[in-house]
């Protein structure tokens, strides 16, 4: 096939993804790219057709009768190549080999380890060998095979691929403390009440922020707890040590059950997803593909159609 053939293919693809979704921005965080390329890929493969595949309002994205009728047709013929797909990983084996990556501790803790059974058990010829970290490291000179960032952190020159859906942080408290030294009425207040800092990977202090785009607001906060990992953050939250800003996925539970509680859910921040990242390559590494997608699967993302994984 030539590279313009499979450039065609993988911008096909998009577009059924996009018809999926019913949205630009859908199909940008089920693909892990931005809405602008996928608005220039879609421009581009509607010249290259002669036809128009999408109604574009201010407020709303459709297809054609046209476009309807290709996605329709495309959506049959996609399926019939996963289908085959599927059959010829079963008849040429399972994956084999190693699969070294460098992650977030806070990826290691909620993407990877609820799947790490399944896909022991799944492909068992496969060795994976995990590095949390949460400093910035050169993921080649380190020899390994892929990482694990916020979209916001992937390298330019890295395929990245979206593994959960946009974060979401919020600020959080026991009832005891709320009770001790009052609730915030707004972002400024916590500026003045004891807080847990939280140290990056550069040993520099996080400035929080609060809500979204020109609305948010940045806090400087103090308080007798700075560390670097969240599971000392929320274990010092939950001595009432201090309000926490905290990935919403690594408290879930806590809220749940009422040890912690929301604080201003107004001012809740969205932030990119956790993608993982690989050098652009012709040859991917043994049972790369296949973590992305159980992981994928775990977080109610939809599955990669191969032309998602033709970027490099």
């Amino acid at each position: 096939m030539h590279a313009k053939d499979r450039s065609l293919l993988s911008d096909l693809e998009v577009f059924v993804a996009i018809v999926r979704h019913g949205s630009m921005t859908g199909a940008a965080v089920e693909l892990g790219v931005s809405t602008s390329a996928l608005s220039h890929r879609m421009r581009k493969l509607e010249a290259a057709l002669g036809a128009q595949l999408l109604n574009r309002t201010s407020r709303a994205l459709s297809p054609t009768e046209a476009g309807a009728e290709l996605a329709a047709q495309l959506g049959t013929g996609f399926a019939t190549i996963e289908d085959a797909l599927r059959r010829l990983t079963r008849s040429e084996g399972l994956p084999v080999g190693r699969l070294r990556l460098n992650m977030l501790r806070d990826a290691a803790s909620h993407l990877v380890k609820p799947i790490l059974k399944s896909y022991a058990t799944a492909y068992p010829d496969m060795h994976l060998d995990l590095h949390a970290d949460d400093r910035i490291v050169d993921m080649v000179a380190g020899g390994f095979d892929a990482g694990i960032r916020y979209g916001d952190r992937v390298p330019r020159d890295m395929i990245g691929v979206a593994l959960s859906p946009p974060t979401r942080w919020v600020v959080v408290a026991t009832p005891e403390l709320i009770n001790r030294v009052g609730a915030p009425q707004g972002p400024a207040d916590l500026e003045h009440l004891p807080c847990i800092e939280m140290k990056l990977g550069d040993d520099s202090t996080f400035v929080w922020e609060l809500g979204n785009g020109a609305a948010m607001q940045r806090i400087t906060v103090s308080g007798p707890i700075r560390a670097n990992g969240t599971s000392v953050i929320l274990d010092a939250a939950r001595e009432g040590l201090g309000f926490a800003y905290v990935l919403d996925l690594a408290a879930r539970d806590l809220i749940a059950s009422g040890e912690l509680q929301v604080i201003l859910p107004d001012w809740a921040s969205e932030g990119p997803p956790l993608m993982i990242y690989y050098p652009s390559r012709r040859q991917r590494p043994q049972g790369l593909m296949e973590l992305i997608e159980m992981i994928r699967q775990h977080q109610g993302l939809p599955p990669l159609l191969g032309g998602a994984w033709d970027n490099d």
